[in-house]
């Protein structure tokens, strides 16, 4: 059986990229932000996939402005949106859209890491083990 981050490491990549990104601006970010953020922006697109309305999860300013940096990564992904002002550079270097399921698989994966790193590591756990690997 194929694993996740085998099939989809660019993917992961770009989703941390976002996280990373984020936790640079704002060290005070802890995994449970990223938990919950994950837990947010999986909910959303689930309800998009099955045509609910997803649920309203109270996130903090540093958690909302996560779950943009990410949702922008996970949109581009998707082919839905553009990473830069200039589309026609952007075309240039768009990957191959993925589906929503993918890019749930691969926001699930990246919350399972978050969990296993957390217990290792504690508060910042995941987030000083990422950010090693972004750049």
């Amino acid at each position: 059986m194929i694993r996740v981050e085998d099939k989809y490491t660019d993917v992961l990549q770009n989703i941390e990229f976002g996280i990373v990104m984020t936790y640079r601006n704002h060290p005070e970010l802890s995994d449970y932000g990223v938990m919950r953020m994950l837990e947010a922006i999986i909910d959303s697109y689930t309800a998009e996939k099955i045509g609910r309305s997803p649920r309203h999860f109270l996130l903090s300013d540093v958690e909302h402005l996560l779950l943009e940096n990410v949702r922008r990564m996970c949109e581009w992904r998707l082919g839905r949106a553009s990473l830069s002002d200039d589309a026609s550079k952007d075309k240039e270097i768009a990957p191959e859209p993925k589906s929503v399921d993918e890019i749930v698989l691969c926001l699930k994966r990246i919350l399972k890491s978050v969990n296993r790193w957390n217990k290792r590591g504690g508060r910042q756990g995941y987030l000083n083990f990422v950010i090693q690997y972004v750049r």
